[in-house]
């Protein structure tokens, strides 16, 4: 059994072209890329999901150590950032809630670091984001967020070719959406802290002998609590909101039919 030089290439080359768009999209995605997930943890994944997708593949006839095969590990790359980049934008406006939430109720100050990006965010954060995290997993997003990787080989194959510039100014503009949604979650907790802060304050003028900081403290922490149990029920529509219009956005940009939800 004799194998050339040129077979082991094109082996090479028909797994290592998939490896990188898969391991740029396990990397920066949400649930695979936590840094709590271990790094094997992720290689195992990256090989495993590209084991599966090889055989289905046309790999490019490049040579893996020519100069093009640079432009096109480059292009893999991007892809996967990209895919995997969009979704945390939904975490990042649930940790911004959640920011407003606790500057509000006086829950600022309690920090912890975030395992999802290695920060410090509140806790109140940390609770948002625990829950937003379990209505991706239960609307199978993960699964999805591979389906769309798997179908982004068809409409960008490998190839020098790929994202432009426009598709990355299409991520930033659905930036915006980070404030917005943000806003949504911590809305009703912001409206009704003012009128409690508003109160105070009119409490202060007619009474300026009364400690308005011991009282109005742990008053507003605990209207702060009772307003994040009342509108709990609003933050997992609202996220399954973010993610659909998220994953429209990748289809968008990946040029995918929307037959993907």
């Amino acid at each position: 059994m004799i194998i050339s030089a040129t077979e082991i290439t094109a082996l090479i080359g028909a797994y290592l072209w998939p490896l990188f768009r898969v391991s740029a999209m396990v990397a920066s995605a949400p649930v695979f890329g936590t840094r709590s997930v271990p790094t094997k943890v992720k290689i195992m994944t990256a090989l495993a999901i590209t084991s599966v997708l090889v055989p289905i593949l046309p790999a490019p006839e490049v040579n893996v150590f020519s100069p093009l095969a640079v432009i096109i590990i480059a292009q893999q790359i991007l892809i996967g950032l990209i895919i995997g980049f969009t979704v945390q934008l939904v975490f990042s406006a649930v940790i911004t809630g959640g920011q407003i939430v606790a500057m509000q109720m006086g829950l600022g100050f309690s920090l912890m670091v975030d395992p999802q990006n290695g920060a410090q965010s509140p806790v109140l954060s940390q609770f948002y984001i625990i829950l937003v995290m379990l209505v991706y997993l239960a609307i199978n997003g993960h699964l999805v967020l591979v389906e769309v990787l798997a179908e982004s080989f068809n409409t960008m194959p490998i190839s020098a070719k790929g994202l432009v510039a426009d598709d990355f100014m299409q991520v930033v503009r659905w930036g915006g959406n980070i404030f917005a949604g943000g806003m949504a979650i911590a809305l009703p907790a912001i409206a009704s802290l003012l009128v409690v802060n508003v109160a105070f304050g009119v409490m202060t003028r007619s009474a300026p002998q009364l400690n308005i900081f011991a009282i109005g403290f742990p008053i507003t922490m605990l209207l702060g609590f009772a307003l994040v149990m009342i509108t709990l029920p609003n933050v997992a529509p609202k996220s399954i909101t973010l993610f659909s219009d998220v994953y429209h956005l990748i289809q968008n940009i990946l040029d995918i039919k929307p037959g993907i939800k």
